[in-house]
């Protein structure tokens, strides 16, 4: 079994994982910190990473940061806890007075302790809508209309069109908008092409060029046959098989009937042509209405043969993006684990520490951009999980305090005691399940 891909080395992959999960870590934590001390709540220790101190420092407010030898997590251990995971010290609360005890976390009012437990996941939703907007709002957003900005590095009998083009008919179909490119229906000519109505310097042309979705490699899907065949980005599909691909269509065809079996493609990359083999594999794909496809993939993604035009997009949208992205993720992710309850899909889709340090290597190895966009989509998932009821995680203590308010009161130490043990019982479960995953999945 091969723990790491083949993009890169172990180190590498181990390098990438270790910076996704200290970025991510920190901000958490720094949630459940800042907001803790809004709310009055002395924060002894703020640390990044468990085990033996590396490098320390206490600030004028009396907290020490630290960072730790084992990069794996973090934590904030206020006054009053018993250990990194707020577990109540019963004898250094009785010692503190009654002003030093309001500044304890298990002194504090249900609302200062609600609202700093709560603050940690929030703060990675916070970070993944900041990256996602951020990502929009450099890049901007493509125009409504079918221009082409620039087109993009193909082989050379890969027909396309100029600059600055715009569509307005595919094959006799009027074309309104840069979507419409994306459903034009397969032609049975032998070279192809199709014939394109374009505005080109104010005057009607048509030209003869491919289809919009040729075998494009728009993009490469972390731990997926296609990363670990060492297929890249801007990679073109000619033929699976032997048999000439001319749209991308051709190549869904194509990984759809094999049903897992060996694939032969030719892969044009920078003038040269490759042949790679790989094996399709089933995945299940989240939908946009909900719910889950199951197909058999190799992990690319299509995209035109031109870059299209793009526009700025303002703050505003950009966090209206931001927003929408984090909501999908939630979803999908919260769908996912239903159906692997229920058996609809593979409990093979839950990753692992290991499957999440591939993931990042892979993300990393595709450039910076790719990584930046793979620690939003892991903050999401930490938050998200963070905020499970169950004991240990913040969840877990969103549901203690819950029940304090509506009992008056706080459960008793001894069932803390015994719902904390459950809880790492179950997390430890779960995180032994996810590495079993890792290492036995396909």
């Amino acid at each position: 079994m091969e723990f790491i891909p083949q993009f890169g080395s172990v180190a590498f992959t181990i390098f990438a994982f270790i910076v996704a999960l200290s970025i991510i870590v920190a901000i958490h934590e720094y949630g459940h910190y800042i907001v803790g001390r809004w709310s009055g709540i002395h924060a002894e220790v703020f640390s990044i990473g468990f085990g033996p101190v590396l490098m320390s420092r206490v600030d004028k407010h009396g907290t020490r940061w630290q960072v730790a030898a084992l990069p794996f997590g973090g934590y904030v251990k206020f006054l009053g806890d018993a250990d990194a995971a707020s577990g109540k010290d019963a004898a250094a609360i009785d010692a503190l007075d009654v002003s030093e005890r309001r500044r304890s976390m298990h002194g504090a009012p249900l609302w200062a302790r609600a609202a700093t437990v709560a603050a940690g996941p929030i703060f990675n939703f916070i970070l993944s809508i900041l990256i996602f907007g951020a990502v929009i709002l450099s890049s901007g957003q493509p125009v409504e209309e079918a221009r082409i900005g620039e087109p993009r590095n193909l082989p050379a009998d890969v027909a396309v069109l100029e600059a600055g083009d715009l569509i307005t008919a595919v094959n006799g179909r009027e074309i309104t908008s840069l979507a419409d490119l994306y459903d034009i229906e397969r032609d049975t000519s032998d070279d192809g092409l199709l014939d394109y109505t374009v505005i080109r310097d104010g005057e009607e042309v048509v030209a003869r060029a491919s289809y919009p979705l040729i075998g494009l490699v728009n993009a490469v899907t972390p731990q997926s046959a296609a990363i670990e065949a060492g297929l890249e980005e801007g990679d073109v599909i000619r033929a699976i098989d032997g048999t000439p691909i001319h749209a991308f269509e051709d190549l869904r065809t194509a990984v759809e009937a094999s049903e897992g079996a060996p694939l032969s493609l030719d892969v044009w990359r920078d003038g040269e042509t490759l042949e790679v083999t790989l094996s399709p594999r089933r995945m299940d794909l989240p939908l946009a209405e909900g719910g889950f496809e199951t197909r058999w993939l190799i992990g690319i993604r299509g995209g035109l043969f031109f870059d299209p035009v793009t526009e700025p997009v303002s703050a505003f949208e950009a966090v209206q993006f931001g927003f929408s992205q984090t909501g999908f993720i939630i979803e999908s992710s919260l769908s996912g684990l239903w159906h692997m309850i229920t058996g609809a899909i593979s409990s093979c889709n839950l990753q692992g520490p290991i499957g999440i340090a591939e993931t990042s290597g892979a993300a990393a190895s595709q450039g910076l951009d790719n990584f930046i966009w793979f620690i939003a989509v892991l903050s999401t998932a930490v938050g998200l999980l963070n905020l499970f009821p169950i004991p240990v995680l913040d969840g877990g203590h969103l549901l203690f305090h819950a029940y304090e308010a509506v009992a008056g009161k706080p459960p008793s130490d001894r069932a803390l005691r015994i719902f904390m043990t459950v809880g790492l019982i179950l997390l430890l479960s779960l995180m032994l399940f996810a590495i079993t995953n890792d290492i036995f999945c396909p």
